[in-house]
């Protein structure tokens, strides 16, 4: 029987964690549980960085991007002796249930630590959305958010100066941030791992732009392709002058949105609900706008299928 469970932030930070974090632990005591915070992430778990909670200790957290809890990478978590350490601590503050909070390396650590025996439940933080068990993840709409209001604000420059703008948005093995922004602006092209790139094909978009607008805009995902190499091609063979900008680690901080906040308490909530119910090795995903939790090897299994999204792109921004 759970009686005392541990939570941690792991990986890159996205805003609605902490709503996450205050969700586990108000969700913990009202099962009558003893609530432990695992600073750092793994790594906190691994020099033994723990103390208690109390709902005081979530306070005001509801608001807050990033993690008050901090996060870390540790590589060395894939060792078994690390992983032994790890649990060693655990066991030192009586802890017999994890929630781990993150995205695909968070996953593989707490399946590694439920096969050791450890009963752990996952949620999805991360801005990538790149957890294929769930359709959405917590921080995505607000990086998503993010990304279109930064991409508008370019846009009044580009048109005033008669430009194309190429915007790098963060989601290298996951396109859905770029493809997302790209429909809500309006953008010519987009570049992902999924879509592709045709060299020809974006000329002629862009082409095909001048000749209504003054201004054209290309979403390209992180390390796809060298922008400014882009940049030049662009200026070189179309009426534009290009300019780049990349957006960076700034699509990962402010405030939550209202859809994270609420997505992230609910799966909070369902987390605890599943460590009370013996659930081991599992993870809280939305599918349909329902609640649910599947195993994490499921969650982490499947393709990254764009192609329905892709299609209204291509027909509407043409």
């Amino acid at each position: 029987m759970i009686k005392r469970i541990g939570v941690l932030t792991s990986g890159g930070d996205a805003p609605g964690m902490n709503a996450a974090i205050r969700a586990v632990v108000r969700a913990g005591i009202d099962f009558g549980l003893e609530v432990y915070a695992i600073y750092n992430g793994y790594l906190g778990m691994y020099e033994g960085d723990i103390e208690r909670m109390y709902r005081k200790s979530v306070s005001d957290k509801l608001r807050l991007g990033g993690t008050f809890l901090g996060t870390a990478r540790l590589p060395e978590f894939d060792q078994e002796e690390v992983r032994l350490k790890a649990i060693e601590n655990l066991k030192h503050f009586d802890i017999d249930g994890i929630v781990c909070i993150g995205g695909d390396g968070t996953y593989h650590g707490a399946m590694a630590l439920a096969e050791m025996g450890v009963p752990t439940v996952g949620i999805p933080g991360t801005i990538d959305n790149d957890i294929r068990g769930t359709d959405y993840t917590i921080g995505f709409d607000t990086a998503l958010n993010t990304a279109v209001e930064c991409v508008d604000k370019l846009r009044d420059t580009s048109t005033s100066h008669h430009r194309c703008s190429i915007i790098e948005v963060m989601g290298r093995n996951c396109g859905d941030l770029a493809l997302w922004t790209a429909i809500a602006v309006g953008a010519e092209y987009v570049i992902t791992a999924e879509t592709g790139y045709k060299p020809d094909e974006l000329i002629d978009s862009i082409c095909k732009a001048a000749k209504t607008k003054t201004h054209a805009i290309i979403i390209v995902a992180e390390k796809l392709v060298d922008i400014n190499e882009l940049a030049k091609k662009v200026t070189d063979e179309t009426p534009f002058e290009a300019r780049t900008s990349v957006l960076g680690h700034i699509q990962r901080g402010g405030k939550p949105s209202a859809r994270d906040r609420v997505i992230a308490s609910e799966m909070g909530y369902k987390a605890v609900e599943a460590l009370v119910n013996g659930e081991i090795g599992t993870c809280v995903c939305i599918k349909n706008d329902k609640i649910i939790t599947t195993p994490i090897k499921e969650a982490l299994e499947g393709v990254n299928d764009l192609e329905e999204k892709y299609r209204v792109f291509r027909i509407i921004n043409k």
